[in-house]
Order: C-alpha cells, then sequence, then structure tokens
C-alpha cells in the first residue's frame, strides 16, 4: 500500500539534498571544530557556514546563532536564561494560551522557582491581542513569549504588533518558530525579535537538532556548563552532521519559500474546501486567511478524531488529532480548549499536515476516504441522529 504521509507537523521527511550534505561529516569528515589540525579546521568551517545558513533565513547575523538539540532545548534556553538573567528587574513574565508544552511547561517551572506568569486569552480563531497583552504589562514584566504560528491549528500571530510593544517597553520578546520558520518569511529585526526558537525537523532537516536566535546584547543565563562552546550558553562538542543539516535545510527553504508555500497552500485550501463541501457538521479551526500554508486543522462532531486517524491509517494515510506532544493523554488538546471549543468538539478533530512532496492525487486520496471513514464512524455513534 501506498501511503500518504499528512502527519508533517509531528515529523517531516528530511530532505535528499540535506542528507547528501550531511553524509561526509559521518564518515570522513568526523574532526571536532574545537581541534586545531584539518579535520578540525573544516568542521570548524562547517559548523560557521551553517551558522551563516541559519542566520540568513531570518535575517540575523550569524553571530547571534546558538545551535541546540532542539525546539525544546531552544525553547528552554530562551526562557530560563532571560527570565534567571533579567530576574532582577523583575519577575513577570507574559504568554499565551495557545503555546507549545515546551513553552507551558518550563514557565510553570519557572513560576515553582518564584516567577509570575499571566497568560493572555486568545479568540476563536486562535489569535492573541496585541492590547490585551500591553494591558498585562507591570512594571515587573521583563519577558513576553509568543509563538510565531500555531502547529495544530495553522494560525499567525501578530508578531510585529507585539515586537513593538515590548520594544517599546525595554522587555524581552521570545518567538517560537519552530512551526513558522521556512513555511513564512521572518525578519527578527523587522518584528524586533530578541529570542527565536527553530527546529531542523520542521524544515525537512534531520531531528535532534535545532537553533536559538539570540540578539546581540541580550543577556540569557546558561541552563547547561561545561566547555563554553555556543558563546557559553550550551556547551558540549556540537553535533556538526547534525549542524551541517539544519544549515543545508535553511538554505533550501530560502530559495524555494516562495514555490512551496505556494504549493502548499493550493493543496491545504483543496483539501479544506473538498471536506467542508462533502461532509456536514465539519468545521475548519484556526484562522481562514492568517494560517501556515502546509496545515488544514479540522474537526468532525459525533465521532472521536482518535478513531478517525486508525481508520484513516486503515486506509494508507497518516494524519493526527493535534500535537504530536499531547497524544499520550486522554485530554483534548490544549489549543482547541482554548479556542472556546467544548471538550466533545475538540475530541472529534483531525490535523492534516502538509509537506513540499505532497500531490493532488494524494489530496484527492483523501477527500475520497474522509466521507466514507466520517460516515462509518457516524453510524456507530449514539449521539449522530443523520440528517
Amino acid at each position: 500500500m501506498n501511503i500518504v504521509y499528512m502527519d508533517n507537523a509531528s515529523g517531516a521527511p528530511v530532505d535528499k539534498r540535506v542528507i547528501e550534505a550531511m553524509l561526509p561529516y559521518f564518515e570522513t569528515q568526523v574532526g571536532n571544530p574545537a581541534s586545531l589540525h584539518t579535520s578540525g579546521i573544516n568542521a570548524r568551517r562547517a559548523l560557521e557556514q551553517s551558522r551563516e545558513s541559519v542566520a540568513a533565513l531570518i535575517k540575523a547575523q550569524s553571530k547571534e546563532i546558538i545551535f541546540t538539540s532542539g525546539g525544546t532545548e531552544s525553547n528552554n534556553i530562551a526562557l530560563r536564561g532571560a527570565a534567571l538573567r533579567k530576574k532582577k528587574k523583575g519577575n513577570h513574565i507574559i504568554t499565551t494560551a495557545i503555546e507549545h508544552m515546551s513553552v507551558v511547561n518550563t514557565l510553570k517551572d519557572l513560576q515553582r522557582e518564584g516567577f509570575e506568569v499571566t497568560t493572555v486569552p486568545i479568540d476563536k480563531d486562535g489569535l492573541v491581542d496585541p492590547k490585551r497583552i500591553e494591558h498585562e504589562i507591570t512594571d515587573q514584566t521583563m519577558l513576553i513569549s509568543c509563538m510565531y504560528a500555531n502547529g495544530e491549528i495553522g494560525t499567525i500571530q501578530p508578531i510585529a504588533e507585539i515586537g513593538t510593544i515590548a520594544k517599546d517597553r525595554d522587555i524581552v520578546f521570545h518567538v517560537d518558530a519552530i512551526a513558522a520558520a521556512g513555511k513564512i518569511p521572518i525578519d527578527v529585526q523587522r518584528d524586533n525579535i530578541d529570542l527565536l526558537s527553530i527546529s531542523a525537523n520542521d524544515l525537512y532537516g534531520p531531528k535532534g537538532v535545532g537553533a536559538l536566535y539570540a540578539r546581540t546584547g541580550v543577556p540569557l543565563r546558561p541552563v547547561m556548563t561545561g566547555g563554553g562552546q555556543e558563546r557559553g550558553l550550551r556547551s558540549g562538542s556540537e553535533n556538526i552532521p547534525g549542524i551541517v543539516g539544519i544549515g543545508k535545510a535553511c538554505e533550501l527553504a530560502k530559495l524555494e519559500i516562495g514555490s512551496y508555500a505556494d504549493k502548499m497552500e493550493k493543496l491545504r485550501e483543496k483539501l479544506i474546501k473538498g471536506v467542508l463541501g462533502n461532509i456536514n457538521y465539519a468545521y475548519l479551526t484556526g484562522h481562514s486567511t492568517k494560517r501556515l500554508p502546509n496545515i488544514a486543522s479540522l474537526r468532525f462532531s459525533f465521532i472521536e478524531g482518535e478513531s478517525i486517524i486508525m481508520s484513516l491509517s486503515d486506509l494508507g494515510i497518516e494524519a493526527s488529532t493535534g500535537s504530536a506532544c499531547s497524544v499520550k493523554t486522554l485530554e483534548p488538546s490544549s489549543v482547541l480548549i482554548a479556542i472556546g471549543l467544548r471538550h466533545e468538539e475538540a475530541h472529534g478533530s483531525l490535523l492534516l499536515s502538509l509537506n513540499r512532496w505532497n500531490t493532488d492525487e494524494e489530496v484527492d486520496k483523501v477527500l475520497e476516504s474522509v466521507p466514507i471513514v466520517v460516515d462509518r464512524l457516524r453510524a456507530l455513534s449514539p449521539l449522530y441522529q443523520g440528517e
């Protein structure tokens, strides 16, 4: 059976060009960038070239890029590092109700260390109002954290407006751009972003590597000590194959962001219109236009999302109900609850997330299969009374 893979928000395939770029650093170019011999110098050169590629994608300076083990670590270094270093200024942090668990749980931990956290609500489309953030600022506020776009429902936040507010108040502004980087243009200078998190796998790079942009002059306290690599903020021998991978992925994303975004947006709209036009009691979640080009987030009344996923998997279609970081619980997605859905509504969710290689034929198969699955599951549901 040919598998139609539409769970790319959870884990995307690695571009073959990225793999090719990484291979020498597993086989022949194995030096440590701290070494003084030729292999070490080559590793250092590859490290810095990758730093330049990541910086170019978000319009930063290469010296402002810190390599990490992934998006979760980038978020942790940003939040803990800024909070602990800025504690003398204040202990108040503002965030939103739509953040990823790596932000939510890090902030909960900081609360246990004496920090105060204010969570600003979002509207039914998943948008935060910058004025609500501004209203919550106190003389103790020293950090604001807001994701660029949500990987579950696709909604893109008004980052530039929030960045202006933070800059005017001299507050550090952190942005989780893991879902957005490479999908839409990002400019950290234009948007007054101080800290920004990226994950390689969301850019068609390898799992287990990420990056943190830290604006020059923004103070951070290291959360892990050691040999002082990565500006002393992320000690440990650098993962050169992975770093080469994220560098190549960012290089390709910068070159191809327009063409692939257009392609995914067309496929996304075909999915959304096809599902909503052929299934009753089906709804779009997230903003209708301010959304990532690769995210189609849908929900269906009277049935469970887990049953939809398993039924689609039997037909060779792989999707999800939401964030991969919350699937181990029986609770509905916190994002869907935050936009005002009742528990029973949130349980009927289906997330179709596209990659740059998905095709019209694959979308056609999904549009043919989803109505069949929904009809069959509703026929078994005691809640569904039919037309």
